[in-house]
């Protein structure tokens, strides 16, 4: 063999035992999905910013949301009681925070809530002697309020809900301030004045509890209604505060066939799991509702037993799947808070309890669920 047969056959055989990059090892390499990649083709996912996050207090949760979410909303900071306790003095300093870390973040941001019943300062239907206001001023007042928020964050904000909780389990609008002074037109009138302000903007009417058939009705009902009339709504959102028992994923998944047959979008909107008992039959959401407090009602205040864990995991999977099989009719799903341990499941409706209702834990963690949900995603 001469000198350059013997550098060829060097050549060979050191390229041959190069070591190979196996499949296993290649996968070893690869980055893990996080939730909004693997969930990028089929619909936005969300979750409620709080004003400490909002605020830069809590580095650790913002990354859970920049790592795994897409969407973003408000759980406080822009409902009225907070932008405008007293009249005419605005306080966005922590709004347009909210809004800034969405932007820089390349995040679809949701505005909640311009209409709603609570957490609506109390000067918004009295006058200057403490006494309530006629119709044409709370007009007024309504319509300055929606185009003062909506305008501020035209082109920044995508979609609002315009109007909350409007509609009662039994499928009757809600006798509240609003409807007392205004009747069922405030409805329209809102949906109106917010198309106004930003044309562009996709509003929404958001609710709890929409699987009850009759609340379900009801909506449809008065979706139907502001349809006819020729009223900008775009979407329906069916706020997730659900339990291990309820609601049955049947009646869930009426809803959203109901709501989509309405030629709207759908987003499953504040979307929780809680693992703790209820003190009564009702299935809501309803802020104003409290109970005092018994130790038997807060029955993991230290860890979440194992099996309770494989069941919420299996419960929450199981709502994934369902809402991955209509993934042509929902535009969103958003989990209300970013760990168990900011969120409102803690103290509603019984204060001082300890609840586990999200995806991720107290210390940032996802929970295995979330590998589960990534892997059907996937499929």
């Amino acid at each position: 063999m001469n000198y350059l047969s013997s550098l060829i056959l060097l050549a060979v055989l050191l390229v041959s035992c190069k070591p190979n990059k196996s499949s296993d090892t290649a996968q070893l390499d690869e980055k893990p999905l996080k939730l909004k990649e693997a969930l990028a083709d089929k619909f936005l996912i969300g979750t409620a910013l709080n004003i400490r996050q909002i605020s830069g207090y809590n580095p650790e949760e913002l990354e859970v949301v920049r790592q795994n979410f897409n969407s973003i909303v408000a759980e406080n900071c822009m409902k009225s009681e907070r932008l405008v306790p007293n009249q005419g003095e605005y306080d966005f300093s922590i709004a347009d925070k909210f809004v800034a870390f969405g932007e820089e973040n390349n995040m679809v941001i949701h505005g909640h809530t311009l209409i709603w019943h609570s957490q609506t300062p109390k000067w918004f239907f009295k006058d200057s002697l403490d006494q309530e206001i006629n119709r044409d001023e709370l007009i007024s007042r309504m319509k300055n309020h929606i185009n003062t928020v909506v305008s501020r964050y035209k082109g920044k904000i995508k979609t609002w809900d315009v109007v909350n909780e409007a509609v009662l389990d039994d499928g009757t609008l809600r006798k509240s301030k609003f409807y007392d002074l205004l009747g069922e037109d405030f409805i329209k009138m809102a949906f109106e004045f917010a198309h106004e302000a930003d044309p562009d903007a996709e509003l929404y009417y958001n609710d709890y509890s929409t699987s009850l058939p009759e609340k379900r009705e009801g909506i449809v009902r008065m979706v139907k209604q502001l349809q006819e009339q020729g009223v900008p709504i775009h979407g329906v959102g069916m706020q997730g505060h659900v339990g291990m028992d309820y609601p049955e994923l049947e009646e869930f998944e009426k809803t959203i066939t109901a709501f989509s047959d309405l030629g709207l979008k759908v987003s499953v909107t504040e979307f929780d799991i809680t693992v703790l008992p209820s003190p009564w039959d009702n299935q809501g959401a309803e802020v104003s509702a409290n109970f005092e407090y018994k130790e038997k009602m807060n029955p993991y205040p230290n860890k979440l037993p194992d099996s309770v864990s494989t069941a919420f995991n299996k419960r929450c999977l199981d709502f994934f799947k369902l809402f991955l099989k209509h993934e042509d009719k929902i535009d969103k799903v958003t989990l209300w808070g970013v760990n168990d341990g900011n969120s409102w499941r803690n103290n509603w409706p019984i204060g001082g309890r300890k609840d586990y209702p999200l995806l991720f834990d107290r210390d940032n963690k996802p929970k295995s669920v979330v590998d589960s949900i990534i892997a059907i995603a996937k499929k």
